[in-house]
């Protein structure tokens, strides 16, 4: 079915999907340097800079110069996105529309009349014991069963894997130090399996370093999902890297550990954040809803009255 999005009006600046991205986006790298500056956490400005390159070049228009028929046109064509996905896609350009009014660089938000999708909260889908088991039982390189272990047993996220240094732990207090989201610090305690596979790695520098083009730097957080993906679907366990965590948040409370606790594990800044995340286990669910008693409140009564 052909496309019904209006043709944006004269003058919109257009340009070829294969054009560089410097000549695209004259004001992509300001953007980021700004975030920065306003202390937002480096994943944050790359994931932002990167929906607006995919708006735009899909949508094959500057993102300067966008308009609200070229936004619900794109968001039309994306309706396999998720609620979750269309969520965040939403927020990231309208942070970028906010930030060209504030710099002056256009006087309208075309999002403005755009609804926002709502998110969907779902279960949480952690790996089981037996694949996580089954997955550090595969043969893979030294490097990769540290990010599998850091992943499950730190619950770190993908992007902080990839941007952990060997001045990050601290083997006296048997902690591993964290950067996460908004760039807080925090401090985790280490798994002794985790302490063991620390002295095998670099005490200085990236434990996971980037190669040729991005020498000196860490690795991208997408080849470190790419990289336990592969482990992953090797071993057979289905799912995807971010189940590890899922796995740490739940395990912790099955085991006894109180929300507040994983809460804190999960460095969430909402309990609300680390439900999600937390599976509450079939037995323990089925045991609270055998303890229902509607005549247990009748019985007291009763025993009161005599």
């Amino acid at each position: 079915m052909p496309s019904t999005r209006r043709q944006a009006p004269a003058g919109q600046h257009r340009f070829p999907r294969t054009a560089p991205a410097e000549l695209c986006h004259p004001y992509l790298d300001e953007w980021a340097c700004w975030q920065r500056a306003a202390r937002y956490a480096e994943t944050t400005a790359t994931v932002r800079a990167r929906t607006v390159d995919r708006f735009a070049r899909e949508s094959s228009v500057s993102p300067v110069t966008a308009t609200h028929d070229d936004l619900v046109g794109w968001f039309a064509d994306h309706s396999d996105l998720s609620r979750s996905s269309s969520a965040l896609y939403f927020d990231h350009l309208n942070s970028w529309f906010g930030w060209l009014i504030r710099m002056d660089y256009r006087t309208d938000n075309p999002m403005r009349k755009l609804m926002k999708p709502s998110r969907t909260i779902g279960e949480p889908r952690p790996c089981s014991d037996g694949d996580l088991i089954r997955l550090l039982s595969v043969q893979m390189h030294r490097r990769t069963r540290v990010m599998v272990l850091l992943a499950a047993l730190a619950g770190l996220r993908v992007s902080e894997v990839a941007r952990v240094k060997g001045e990050d732990i601290d083997a006296g207090r048997r902690v591993i130090w964290v950067v996460g989201k908004g760039s807080t610090r925090k401090s985790i305690p280490l798994h002794p399996a985790l302490l063991a596979a620390a002295q095998e790695m670099p005490r200085a520098g990236w434990w996971f370093p980037g190669r040729y083009e991005r020498a000196g730097a860490c690795m991208q957080a997408c080849s470190v999902s790419h990289v336990i993906g592969r482990a992953m679907r090797r071993a057979g366990v289905p799912g995807t890297p971010h189940a590890l965590r899922h796995w740490f948040g739940s395990t912790l409370l099955a085991d006894g550990a109180d929300l507040r606790t994983v809460q804190e594990l999960l460095r969430h800044s909402s309990v609300a954040t680390t439900q999600i995340y937390t599976r509450v286990p079939d037995d323990r669910r089925q045991e609270a809803v055998a303890l229902l008693d509607p005549w247990a409140r009748a019985r007291e009564e009763l025993m009161r009255n005599h």
